[in-house]
């Protein structure tokens, strides 16, 4: 069954408190706990839902076997003054990703750039949620990262040694929503494919083949295939790319030593991830960039349309409305995600996730 308007709804600060309580019984610190559930939560508010609290069970999964470090010393390692690289002790990405954004904003004040490479990281949840960050500052943000399995072979092969290495670029706007754009190397991400597995949705065509070059459109059956690249031999090519920026280059894992966080809960992943952050200040008036940007907005959204083309939308907007829209309606579960995570939360001797429209203990 899918996430409609007729599953479980939850409004966003009960997803976060829920999320922060769990981690703080497997053992991390209140603070990185609150930093962690925050950005996971976020995930869900824009639709991002294959790394939202889908993610927790497995996280919770890792922590308990021993595959992630609660309490990491996240320290830099290497730095002159526009870049730095992060080792974050195995810590939860999202804490390790966050510490290096800010890094890189600092020195973006500095320097008018900043790059930030990250090792021993772990999965962090959409590419999008850090880019966005530096538009706080006027700034703007580039994002790329490992992906935690390997679900790529190179351009006609069949050994998977790439993963879906999204990259993720953030442009802040005037009056008009920020131009977000966040993407997979592949057609589509992995998450996208747990998600569609979790609410028992078909794969479209395209997605995934099997072994044999086939269509592969049963989600249930992902780990027998593998994900397509975007533009074939192109997509290939980016996804190499991102993965030695985000990897090779800070000393993170790519190709072979790439951990299956899927199936391996036990194994140090040393993800890598990597964040470039621009001052708009250091290359003119931020507010004159805003004003042209949203001049081109307005070019790009009111040009002229293909035959039953209702909208051309801007990269973000979608996930911009769907922001809105759940902030106000509450955050959408498939009814199988809140099965699991009944059954997560009775294990930690938790109160299970509060639904809008439910009365009394759940």
């Amino acid at each position: 069954m899918t996430a409609t308007s007729a599953s479980p709804r939850v409004t966003f600060e009960a997803l976060r408190d829920f999320i922060r309580a769990a981690f703080v019984i497997q053992g991390l610190p209140e603070s990185d706990a609150g930093q962690v559930a925050t950005l996971m939560a976020e995930a869900d508010l824009q639709g991002s839902d294959g790394h939202g609290v889908i993610r927790l069970p497995q996280y919770s999964r890792r922590i308990q076997a021993g595959g992630i470090n609660v309490r990491p010393d996240i320290r830099v390692v290497r730095e002159k003054a526009a870049m730095a690289v992060i080792d974050g002790d195995n810590g939860m990405g999202h804490l390790v990703v966050s510490r290096a954004v800010d890094l890189a904003i600092a020195k973006a004040r500095e320097c008018g750039v900043g790059w930030v490479s990250t090792r021993y990281s772990n999965h962090a949840g959409p590419a999008s949620l850090y880019a966005r960050k530096p538009l706080e500052h006027q700034m703007l943000g580039l994002y790329f990262a490992v992906g935690n399995a390997n679900h790529l072979p190179p351009w006609g092969g069949m050994e998977m040694l790439l993963s879906t290495n999204p990259i993720a670029a953030a442009f802040p706007a005037g009056d008009e929503p920020p131009v977000v754009l966040d993407m997979a190397t592949t057609v589509a991400a992995y998450g996208k494919v747990k998600a569609r597995a979790k609410r028992g949705e078909p794969l479209p065509v395209g997605w995934m083949i099997d072994r044999e070059g086939k269509p592969l459109t049963d989600a249930t059956r992902a780990g027998e295939g593998f994900l397509l690249p975007i533009g074939e031999h192109k997509g290939y090519g980016l996804a190499l790319m991102v993965g030695l920026l985000a990897g090779t280059l800070g000393g993170a894992a790519m190709g072979r030593d790439v951990i299956d966080f899927n199936a391996d809960h036990v194994s140090v992943t040393n993800t890598g991830q990597a964040i470039l952050v621009l001052d708009l200040a250091a290359f003119g008036d931020p507010a004159a960039f805003g004003e042209a940007l949203d001049a081109l907005i307005r070019d790009i959204r009111g040009s002229a349309r293909l035959p039953g083309v209702e909208r051309i939308w801007l990269p973000g907007e979608q996930s911009h409305l769907k922001r809105e829209a759940a902030r106000k309606a509450g955050i959408a579960l498939a009814p199988s995600l809140v099965s699991e995570l009944d059954q997560l939360a009775d294990s930690l001797r938790l109160p299970r996730l509060a639904r809008l429209g439910e009365a009394g203990p759940v």
